[in-house]
């Protein structure tokens, strides 16, 4: 067994770099749509989709989100979204493997079948249950509200990238029936359906070692860091060394 830090950032990139390698993307970008929805964690994986069918160029991850977490001090809207959204390029919607530019999951979500992929986001994840939850500014129910008339309607597979930094101690129902009630205020929050894809996963995907987390946190820079135990025969352990190397280097995101 080996420990690892990982910042934020690196997760982020793990995670991409593993969906890039998932068997359901791969099957689906030869033969189907993969909608990759805006938001900052799917950036890493839209980079990594992309370069893996070489089609990254012209891609650029600083604006591919909806709304965000900031801190107080930066400008934001009370729904989490930036005053000045122009230059938002739209999601990543891939069909038979090639990048329909500018495209957004409201423009094909009617076309889409069994056997088509949904990429999500989510800002709180249940790891002891292995669900995940969304906030909601829009009064629509936003993006995932779009998802999920062909999730639910039409069998398309939905999988949520979410970070172990947004984990959450308790019962998302529980929470999401306080968050939403008629007296409360700000976001709403929303538990869906889908597979849930953290570092662990990421891990487990690339290597065929096991991935736990023990402890979280630190400063300088490793700020809302996790540290993981990664347990294996020699080679598994090999391979993780050298996908940890791999990205233990990735830069902080920047607007």
């Amino acid at each position: 067994m080996k420990q690892y830090i990982l910042t934020v950032a690196a997760c982020k990139r793990l995670i991409g770099k593993a969906l890039a390698s998932h068997p359901d993307i791969r099957t689906v970008l030869k033969n189907g749509t993969l909608v990759i929805i805006a938001g900052i964690t799917n950036g890493y994986v839209a980079e990594e989709i992309l370069a893996s069918i070489s089609q990254d160029q012209g891609f650029d991850r600083s604006r591919f989100f909806r709304g965000l977490t900031l801190p107080p001090s930066l400008p934001i809207t009370d729904s989490g979204r930036l005053p000045d959204e122009s230059e938002f390029p739209g999601d990543v919607v891939i069909v038979r493997g090639k990048w329909h530019k500018g495209k957004t999951i409201f423009d094909v979500v009617d076309d889409l079948k069994e056997g088509d992929v949904i990429l999500k986001g989510a800002n709180a994840l249940d790891l002891s249950r292995n669900r995940a939850a969304i906030l909601i500014g829009h009064p629509r129910g936003g993006t995932i509200g779009a998802s999920l008339q062909a999730v639910i309607g039409r069998r398309v597979r939905l999988i949520l990238p979410v970070g172990l930094e947004k984990r959450i101690q308790g019962n998302l129902d529980l929470l999401a029936g306080k968050i939403n009630a008629p007296n409360a205020e700000g976001p709403r929050l929303w538990p869906v359906p889908g597979q849930v894809f953290t570092e662990l996963d990421a891990i487990n995907l690339l290597t065929g070692a096991n991935a736990e987390l023990i402890a979280a946190g630190g400063v300088f820079g490793a700020e809302g860091s996790i540290r993981i135990a990664v347990s294996g025969n020699g080679e598994q352990l090999s391979v993780t060394e050298s996908v940890i190397n791999n990205i233990n280097a990735e830069p902080p995101f920047r607007l």
